[in-house]
């Protein structure tokens, strides 16, 4: 087919290749026919699969056929909460709170979190949803914070941070955070997304009272968070 006769015009980047399904960007000022066209975008494909910028086609045989280690030293019992960057909190707060129902638990000013962050909840849990702003002076974030799974005991939590460190996963920290007291270890995934682990996340009543910010005591290991508990928190373990 002629170039002339294409319904899409070859001096615009973002063409579609047909057998592979990607867009791809490509060069048109030497291109004499279609066929030249298929050559130097499957000669783009290939080249940019090489630079790792398209990935491969997955084996999904192969991921099906994944299964967990028997004997695990602790289980995963929920997706806790998930932390995200915004670039207005107080509308994105607003959103969240006017148009989907959470309810607010705490907030960090500037000097704790630049930017603030708020916690949100949806149930019992202090937080399910945390928003941070955008620091002044800085580039506007929107992306993931970090999000954050629990654990049932907090004998649990110690198994976890002892597997993490058997197999070799750098500890970003360990300890008490503030705001909804729970105990946890940070650290990251093979795509350097910060995963939490976590247990003992404060609980919230119908009447909507929280812990007061004096009783947070955020420590910065787990042995100190179990040596020193916050009000109400019991941390013996049962080993």
């Amino acid at each position: 087919m002629p170039l002339s006769r294409r319904r899409q015009p070859l001096t615009r980047p973002g063409l579609k290749c047909r057998k592979q399904s990607l867009t791809v960007l490509i060069s048109v000022r030497c291109l004499r026919s279609s066929r030249d066209l298929e050559i130097s975008a499957a000669l783009t494909i290939k080249s940019r699969r090489r630079g790792g910028i398209i990935p491969m086609a997955i084996n999904v045989a192969k991921l099906k056929s994944t299964t967990t280690p028997m004997g695990m030293p602790f289980r995963i019992t929920k997706l806790g909460h998930v932390v995200v960057q915004v670039s207005d909190l107080e509308r994105s707060v607003n959103f969240y709170t006017q148009i989907l129902g959470f309810k607010l638990s705490d907030v960090y000013p500037e000097k704790m979190m630049p930017g603030g962050m708020v916690f949100l909840r949806c149930h019992t849990d202090h937080h399910c949803l945390a928003l941070v702003g955008s620091a002044p002076g800085q580039a506007v974030n929107k992306e993931l914070h970090h999000f954050a799974f629990e654990v049932a005991t907090l004998d649990e939590l110690v198994r976890a941070r002892d597997h993490l460190r058997a197999h070799k996963v750098s500890i970003d920290f360990e300890g008490r955070r503030r705001a909804g007291c729970q105990i946890a270890v940070e650290f990251r995934d093979p795509d350097n997304h910060c995963v939490e682990i976590y247990w003992g996340v404060d609980q919230v009543g119908s009447d909507g009272r929280v812990r007061p910010s004096n009783e947070w005591h955020g420590v910065k290991s787990l042995e100190e968070a179990i040596a020193k508990p916050v009000p109400g928190q019991d941390t013996r373990l049962n080993r």
